[in-house]
């Protein structure tokens, strides 16, 4: 049987993962190669499946845990992918706050089922509003042990990506660009826009080299992992907005993004990103903000009005669930009686991530 090309696109929460996925999706399937995408979080009802999945692609999703925790259930759908015919290649997500990824996911797939994939470089995208922060001494609005992760993304990654140049001027990229090359002088470093696809030329050619596993598990201490995902506010939620008269579907989705950017901002919590999907019959809209002093962005337009539409919330942020969790419901509230809509929020799920216990860590590769 022909093994599948395995591919993992790692980076700290809004990093861009899920845009450079489709991306090199679009790519490989160009190329008339069989694509499947697998997304993760550590709750249910995420917004990059749905919007991968309105983009079209064949999507399997694994909730409840990072990777590493839910490694059965990562094999799982990575298998049922091929239900009807085994993909050529698998772009992986993992949740943006997991690292550790080489000993707890690459090295076990390539033991146990080396037979059924093959292995490309560990990709990590760095992502510019908290890397010039971070890399510069910093911890750009988060605990320090929630910045311990995303510099530990980056220590690992075989290829480092430093993603979204298109919004940097020539000073800030290279800027940025030589804090990772001291920090990491042996590492391959990319400069790209999944958005306009700059530099992916380049990174193309990275990810079509083999696998090769460090001589060691990288040395991360999982108590200090274990409080930076503490640190970090998740909340996943479900909304319906319906009204006798018909409204801008992008209007409203980006009005409830600014709403809730202006609240995190008032109770001082750093948002890790927080992505607002809306949809009304087969058309989306999608609104992202990614941290303090960015503007909010209406990354996927649907150009319609509608009376109705159900919305998916997700909001990573540093603080209190509790604290987000009630950011969410007064701004959804305050927008829904300013515009004379009827709002039900459900299926909220709010929480801290949990100590990450990893289903298999290699200390070494095995033989």
């Amino acid at each position: 049987m022909q093994r599948t090309r395995f591919l993992m696109i790692g980076g700290f929460l809004g990093a861009g993962k899920t845009t450079a996925i489709a991306r090199l999706a679009r790519y490989y399937t160009n190329l008339g190669l069989q694509v499947g995408l697998v997304t993760n979080d550590q709750a249910y009802g995420l917004v990059d499946t749905h919007n991968l999945r309105a983009q079209g692609f064949q999507v399997g999703e694994v909730p409840g845990a990072c990777f590493c925790c839910k490694f059965d259930d990562l094999v799982d759908t990575a298998a049922a992918l091929g239900a009807d015919r085994q993909p050529d290649i698998i772009l992986t997500e993992p949740v943006g706050s997991c690292t550790d990824l080489m000993a707890t996911v690459l090295q076990p797939l390539q033991h146990l089922f080396g037979d059924r994939y093959t292995l490309g470089p560990l990709a990590v995208l760095c992502k510019p509003e908290h890397g010039r922060k971070i890399l510069g001494g910093g911890t750009g609005g988060f605990s320090p042990q929630a910045a311990y992760i995303f510099l530990k993304q980056l220590e690992e990654a075989q290829l480092i990506v430093l993603n979204k140049i298109d919004r940097l001027s020539a000073n800030e990229q290279d800027e940025l660009l030589q804090l990772l090359a001291d920090r990491y002088p042996q590492k391959q470093i990319f400069a790209a826009s999944a958005t306009t696809g700059e530099g992916f030329d380049a990174l193309l050619a990275g990810l079509n080299v083999e696998y090769s596993p460090a001589a060691a598990a990288m040395d991360i201490d999982y108590d200090v992992y274990a409080e930076g995902e503490a640190a970090l506010g998740w909340l996943n939620c479900s909304v319906r907005l319906s009204s006798t008269a018909p409204w801008s579907l992008d209007e409203v989705t980006s009005q409830l993004v600014d709403g809730l950017s202006f609240a995190l901002q008032a109770a001082e919590m750093e948002p890790g990103h927080l992505k607002v999907l809306a949809s009304a019959a087969a058309s989306t809209a999608v609104a992202n903000w990614v941290a303090t002093g960015e503007p909010v962005e209406l990354s996927v337009a649907s150009g319609i009005e509608t009376a109705a539409a159900d919305l998916l919330i997700n909001a990573r942020a540093h603080g209190a669930p509790d604290d987000l969790a009630h950011c969410v419901q007064q701004t959804v509230t305050t927008l829904a009686r300013r515009l004379s809509l009827d709002a039900q929020i459900s299926s909220v799920q709010h929480f801290r991530p949990g100590r990450p216990e990893p289903t298999h860590r290699y200390a070494s590769p095995q033989g």
